[in-house]
């Protein structure tokens, strides 16, 4: 991206320090944005594992402003004083939130396969605690920043995984709440001309997903659903969903859309946007993907493929009437 859209704007990325997060920090610090960036590791002793000292490295080699705050979303009173700490250093300017903020990555891969009376019934809080309530709380605050400048943008990470069944019932629960979440704040921002809005990216190639899938290619047992992650088709960088929320902050026109579900892949063509190697992944509702997963051997010529979205009236009910559903 050669503009600097975000020039003099605030972000905040919550969960920024490997990812999603870091990639989303990145696309921000690229359009100019002064972002904060929080995660519970602020060094890391051991390269690539992930801490706000790395991701604040990448931000500097785009020219971007990178602070970074260590904070446990887990914590309340961390989060108030974080909100309390870009108040005072910013004379109460903050234009983003985005809430990603999500521990429980690794309990999903650990857990992923069973059903949900095999678990202990507190894994609920672990997969919703710093995530769904999370983002609410981080909002609570975001809000009381925006509401008296009468401006700014809530995007609350989601997921397909609110539609289809991808990680179980405490991930598929979490991530429709989201969605949810996302609606409702934006009821109540969009007087003050605050807009919220969903985001969903595809099949992101993070550190941990990357890794979830060498094991599932590797262990000869694909998920009973079968197994899209493999072979790395269709896949995109964290970095595609920062530069789509880039374009979103500085759409002049995107109280719009507040309340909606924003899919990555859809608004990177609406907007112009590529991934990291110059790429446009297809949306996981378009024909481009839809009928490669049907028939593999048509993956070489995906990008041959109309890129018409199958209608959500359509794909909707089909999810409904599946049998793992």
């Amino acid at each position: 991206m050669t503009s600097k859209p975000l020039e003099g704007k605030i972000a905040l990325v919550t969960g920024a320090s490997r990812g999603l997060g870091k990639g989303i920090a990145i696309g921000l610090a690229e359009a100019g944005a002064t972002v904060y960036i929080t995660g519970r590791t602020l060094y890391s002793s051991e390269p690539g594992m992930g801490s706000l000292e790395e991701t604040q490295k990448e931000l500097e080699k785009v020219s971007g402003a990178a602070i970074p705050v260590q904070v446990d979303h887990g914590d309340d009173e961390q989060v108030r004083l974080l909100f309390e700490r870009i108040a005072d250093e910013q004379k109460g300017q903050l234009d983003l939130l985005v809430n990603n903020a999500y521990s429980a990555v690794s309990m999903l891969k650990e857990t992923y396969g069973q059903s949900f009376w095999e678990l202990e019934p507190n894994l609920w809080d672990r997969v919703n605690h710093v995530g769904l309530r999370g983002h609410y709380i981080a909002s609570v605050y975001a809000a009381r920043m925006m509401v008296p400048r009468k401006q700014g943008l809530i995007c609350t990470l989601s997921s397909w995984g609110g539609l289809f069944p991808l990680f179980g019932v405490l991930y598929g629960v979490g991530k429709t709440a989201c969605d949810r979440l996302a609606l409702e704040l934006a009821l109540e921002l969009k007087p003050h001309n605050i807009t919220s809005l969903s985001i969903w990216p595809g099949i992101v190639g993070t550190e941990k997903f990357t890794q979830f899938a060498q094991e599932q290619e590797s262990s000869g047992t694909p998920p009973e659903r079968g197994n899209p992650f493999a072979d790395g088709f269709n896949w995109e960088t964290p970095l595609l969903t920062g530069r789509v929320i880039a374009c979103l902050a500085a759409d002049s026109h995107i109280i719009k859309r507040t309340g909606k579900v924003q899919i990555v892949a859809e608004q990177a063509r609406r907007y112009g946007v590529v991934d990291r190697d110059g790429n446009q992944p297809a949306s996981l509702r378009s024909l481009q993907f839809i009928l490669p997963m049907i028939l593999p051997q048509l993956r070489p010529y995906s990008s041959w493929l109309p890129s018409l979205y199958v209608p959500w009236w359509i794909l909707v009910p089909s999810v409904l009437k599946s049998p793992q559903v």
